[in-house]
């Protein structure tokens, strides 16, 4: 078995402590971590250790961070058999979609997890899904390849897809699920992996990192009383590119004159307006009803059965990458990282 890990060390709850002044809990520095968790002692893969030079709250997490865990992994790729990034819960999902998509044909374990508890209280969550992470990241099959080569997200016993990922829960320890995606291993007495669930890339290829993201990008929900001048105000901004529209149920909304006018208009200046349900399982099938139907002669294109956070993401890449308004809508209508259930053609 290979088993050398680096483990990337961001911030998040996983590494806070209290500050005596305020009482409000603030990161510090990976010293800490290391201290509350003796168990990495007894773990049989090696595992080194990168910290971000000031640990960040996940609520500042950009895309210059997310530049600088490709980096990281990038330049490190070849000397590490998987990884293990510790990070803030509440912009989680959105961290393991974008890496999802810039470590193009990824062939290693990249692994999320973090905590809702702080490392050092006494039920704290961290421990077990900090090691737990490591021995995840760390397992290869017989053939000499890993047994999860993909972006996920460990959490209170269920290793997900990242780019199927959002946070449900604020509070309980199980706060991460992908609604429209089966778990990739349910962590118990054993681990339990879901094989045929699991993405299988191409060993030959070698891992082509991608920095660059372009977040002019913008999300709005439908909701009943909607006021047009204030959507139109989003949608007429000079620099939007993409939009992600959080539709009713499979993809329907309201048929006033004004709601496709803006939104075609959108179309026809080049920005990419992608559908998806404001419901956290099930998929945009615009054609299933009049309303949703609408939006489809409008230019709106269907996000299927993708998270708000991966939605955002491959948007940002995309539009990185591409010019053209019509190869976005291309792949975005394409599973680039096992993002939505769709066949490629």
């Amino acid at each position: 078995m290979k088993n050398k890990v680096l483990l990337i060390y961001t911030g998040g709850t996983i590494g806070m402590g209290r500050n005596p002044q305020t009482g409000a809990l603030e990161p510090l520095d990976f010293n800490h971590l290391r201290e509350q968790v003796y168990e990495l002692a007894f773990i049989k893969t090696a595992i080194d250790v990168y910290q971000f030079s000031t640990p960040i709250d996940s609520s500042d997490m950009n895309p210059m961070a997310w530049a600088k865990l490709v980096s990281i992994i990038a330049e490190r790729y070849d000397e590490y058999d998987g990884f293990v990034i510790l990070h803030g819960t509440d912009t989680m999902a959105y961290t393991a979609s974008a890496l999802s998509f810039m470590l193009e044909n990824l062939t290693k374990p990249v692994i999320l997890t973090g905590s809702q508890l702080p490392i050092g209280q006494l039920r704290t969550d961290g421990k077990e899904n900090l090691i737990t992470s490591l021995e995840l990241a760390s397992q290869y099959d017989e053939k000499g390849h890993p047994k999860v080569p993909e972006v996920c997200i460990y959490f209170s016993g269920n290793l997900l897809r990242g780019n199927r990922s959002t946070k449900q829960n604020a509070e309980g320890f199980s706060a991460f699920e992908s609604f429209n995606y089966p778990h990739l291993c349910d962590a118990g007495v054993n681990f339990t992996y879901h094989d045929h669930h699991i993405l299988q890339p191409d060993y030959s290829k070698p891992m082509v990192p991608h920095i660059n993201m372009d977040a002019n990008v913008v999300v709005f929900s439908l909701f009943p009383g909607i006021q047009e001048s204030v959507v139109r105000h989003v949608l007429d901004a000079p620099e939007l590119r993409g939009i992600v529209m959080r539709s009713y149920g499979s993809g329907n909304a309201p048929q006033q004159p004004w709601v496709m006018r803006l939104l075609t208009e959108a179309y026809e200046r080049g920005v990419v307006i992608v559908n998806i349900s404001q419901c956290v399982a099930g998929c945009v099938e615009m054609g299933r009803y009049d309303a949703g139907y609408h939006l489809k002669n409008a230019g709106v294109i269907s996000g299927y059965d993708s998270t708000v956070e991966s939605a955002v993401t491959k948007l940002m890449y995309l539009q990185a990458r591409y010019d053209n308004p019509s190869t976005i809508r291309m792949w975005m209508n394409r599973s680039i990282a096992g993002e939505i259930s769709v066949e490629n053609t």
